[in-house]
């Protein structure tokens, strides 16, 4: 007996299938049945479905005599099914990889309950992809187990059958079917959630849902959406039938306007001569249904009127949203023209006649003045600790949420972007750093001094040879992001590759300043125990190989995330006395990527999701070993003479797409996989810090840590702001590095000559 049957009928999708039902079988957790129904479909869904069950025994196929629709389709296949659980795949959507593990985890973990609900991603045809808009209820409800009446909210969700597990015994012993028509998933979803004694949830996104161009039967206009009123009939007469759900009929009732009312107000649903008498017989069943003793609330009140009473408040509305459109439009123009008022009063003209520099003034951003962070934040410490004369001042963006992240100590000093007193000591500055460009408003001033320390070693193109690649820059402006880069008097860089790159991606006036990279301080510096403090907080034991994966985005697909690697998998093959600690890439870290597992396992305890935290040294100091594709992260790394190793899959989709400075995976800095497979195989056989490791890492870590020497953020605080050009750090101080050379084990010498500044 499987753990899963997956039902999945079929009518009009050869161009879909393959790949809906590859998702399925190619899955990491194989114990599973697909029962596919053919719909009678006229096209060659038919024979694909046969092609997979001759080569898979885990795939059965019905062949219907005539087009019975989606709804009975599942019916045909239920019977077949012998699985635990129950799943309904439209053959159009796909799983997600790792899905079923998951779905298989939770279940154990739960108890096998009646109903376990999880999320899901829109994908659409365009490339776009966006996450279920309450995903939250399901990270709310993900204590145990409940019912419907405990956790109401749950009936929030969309109202469809495929992104819920059954429990197989549940829906006999009920006996749930689908009714024909459109809407069959209403008089399926609502009595299965009402009637569960244990209902659970996974907050991870297991099914992407296909947003068609055209083909969507809900979005085609017809007077099949009078259907709906039909299907709510059957919800109302199965409550009638158990009185222990009586106190959900005015719930259901408002639900039911409330959809009705939503198919007529889209355009695209019913036919606009069709649209009143949708609306009448919408408005009957509504009386019709109406529990003793309620209300009627909010919108629903105009299903007591008559359609033209319901037209005159849709056109009041419309004209009601457009006098706020316009409001707006015209609330933003007058803070604009305040702004170039207050420009004119206050702006860089007048500051610059009237107000002289102030040497001893630094003014830092980071990161889009998130905090306290990177390279400025390693630079603004040497400074207070060495001529704690000099003023740092922070641009923060949201001080109040960089302080709950514990980006802004309580004794740094910081100003809102954009505000008077910030444009007051932008003016005024001697010197400004920042990790990213300043932005337009912030002209640049004679005799201020702008230092850049850029965001690490690239590997792809960057600025001006963006040119050549449209798709890598997309949104990007490259000739204004060049008249930024004007701005600049020093580019810091950690190695001549580095420098050879700036200066050939940004051709403005810098000097390209060899310092090394000033966060890396830390990690030149380390000793063990210094990532314990970490470890401790995340809840990884002492003992434990921490292996830090850290993926990238690709610019081949829209929204940057491509799951390369299945991380709970990953997890698992590696075995006891391992964990495993994920970091995004931070584009990455808002979108869909989260819900793709990391938080459900990270709550699990599968695996650590390190994303949120602030400092990646921490991060990179708590691990043993780096996994990364192609990530920035493992020029910083090397500092740390620690192993990596290069997960390049889909190197050249990467580098065709992107544009890369050079093939890392012809000099990598460890050994390479080109698969998950071998992956695994490399972390758990020991291989990844064997002899060859070590010397493919010395030889990157010579190339691009050449600068780096542990006095970086000292060397641009005295050289670049305190004007000591013949500063040379002491020669007493050894400078050590830990992992797996040992501890105690001494860095390579750095190459010569990276206190000369040079100009481009």
């Amino acid at each position: 007996m499987p753990r899963f049957s997956v039902i999945v009928p079929c009518f009009k999708v050869q161009g879909f299938l393959r790949e809906c039902l590859d998702s399925v079988l190619g899955q990491s957790f194989r114990d599973v049945e697909v029962i596919a129904v053919d719909d009678c479909s006229p096209d060659g869904s038919g024979a694909i479905l046969d092609e997979y069950a001759a080569r898979d025994p885990r795939v059965r196929v019905v062949h219907l005599a005539e087009n019975v629709g989606l709804g009975r389709a599942r019916n045909a296949g239920l019977p077949l099914a012998t699985g635990d659980f129950l799943l309904f795949l439209d053959s159009d959507d796909t799983l997600a990889p790792g899905a079923l593990r998951a779905l298989a985890d939770r279940l154990e973990q739960t108890a096998d309950p009646d109903v376990l609900v999880f999320d899901y991603a829109r994908t659409y045809w365009w490339g776009g992809t966006r996450r279920n808009v309450l995903a939250r209820v399901l990270a709310d409800c993900a204590e145990g187990t409940f019912t419907a009446a405990e956790r109401p909210e749950i009936l929030d969700l969309l109202m469809v059958v495929w992104n819920k597990a059954y429990r197989r015994g549940f829906v006999q012993e009920h006996g749930f079917t689908f009714p024909p028509g459109y809407y069959e998933d209403t008089p399926w979803t609502f009595p299965v959630l009402l009637s569960a004694g244990r209902i659970a949830t996974l907050d991870r996104i297991c099914l992407h849902y296909r947003q068609r161009r055209q083909g969507n039967i809900l979005s085609t206009t017809s007077r099949k959406h009078f259907d709906i009123h039909d299907q709510y009939e059957r919800v109302f007469a199965f409550v009638d039938s158990r009185p222990e759900l009586a106190r959900w009929r005015p719930y259901l009732h408002r639900k039911m306007g409330e959809h009705c009312l939503d198919i007529l107000a889209k355009p695209d649903r019913l036919p606009p001569s069709d649209k009143a008498e949708f609306f009448r017989a919408t408005a009957r069943m509504f009386r019709a249904h109406r529990p003793a003793g309620t209300g009627v609330e909010g919108e629903l009140r105009v299903l007591e009127s008559g359609y033209a009473a319901y037209l005159l408040r849709r056109q009041t509305g419309r004209a009601e949203r457009e006098l706020a459109r316009r409001a707006a439009k015209a609330r933003r123009a007058a803070k604009a023209r305040r702004a170039a008022g207050r420009r004119a009063k206050d702006g860089w003209a007048a500051l610059h006649a009237r107000r002289p520099l102030e040497p001893d003034l630094v003014l830092y951003s980071a990161f889009h003045s998130r905090g306290v962070l990177g390279d400025p934040a390693a630079v603004y410490r040497a400074a207070r600790e060495i001529a704690p004369h000099l003023r740092g001042v922070w641009v923060v963006k949201n001080p109040e949420l960089a302080r709950e992240s514990g980006l802004l100590p309580p004794d740094v000093e910081y100003v809102l972007p954009g505000t008077p007193r910030h444009r007051r000591l932008a003016a005024r500055a001697g010197f400004l750093v920042n990790n990213v460009n300043w932005p337009d408003a912030q002209a640049k001033r004679p005799g201020s001094v702008h230092i850049h320390t850029h965001l690490g070693t690239p590997l792809k193109y960057m600025g001006a040879d963006l040119l050549d690649k449209p798709g890598a820059r997309h949104g990007v402006d490259v000739p204004r992001m060049l008249d930024r880069a004007d701005r600049w008097d020093h580019s810091l860089v950690a190695n001549r590759h580095s420098e050879l790159v700036w200066e050939r991606a940004y051709p403005c006036r810098f000097a390209s300043a060899r310092t090394g990279s000033p966060r890396n301080d830390a990690l030149v510096d380390a000793r063990p125990g210094d990532g314990a403090a970490l470890r401790a907080r995340l809840g990884i034991p002492a003992d434990h190989t921490v292996v830090l994966y850290a993926p990238t985005r690709r610019e081949y697909r829209r929204g940057g995330y491509v799951e390369r690697i299945d991380p709970a998998r990953l997890a698992a093959d590696l075995g006891p006395g391992h964990t495993l600690v994920v970091r995004l890439h931070p584009s990455l870290a808002g979108g869909p990527a989260r819900g793709m597992g990391l938080a459900e396992l990270h709550r699990r305890g599968v695996l650590v999701d390190a994303t949120d935290e602030p400092y990646v040294e921490e991060v990179m100091l708590a691990s043993d070993v780096l996994v990364t594709d192609y990530s920035a992260l493992m020029f910083d790394y090397a500092n740390l003479d620690r192993p990596i190793v290069l997960h390049a899959d889909d190197w050249g989709a990467y580098a065709a797409s992107r544009g890369v400075y050079f093939d890392v995976t012809a000099e990598p800095p460890g050994h390479v996989s080109r698969s998950p497979e071998e992956l695994v195989r490399l972390l758990t056989s020991g291989r990844w810090r064997d002899a060859e490791s070590a010397r493919l890492r010395s030889a990157f870590r010579a190339r691009f840590c050449e600068y780096d020497d542990g006095w970086a953020a000292e060397r641009v605080v005295r050289t670049l702001i305190l004007g000591e050009r013949d500063w040379t750090p002491p020669q007493t101080t050894a400078r050590l590095a830990t992992g797996a050379a040992g501890a105690g084990a001494q860095v390579p010498a750095q190459a010569a000559g990276h206190d000369r500044l040079t100009t481009s």
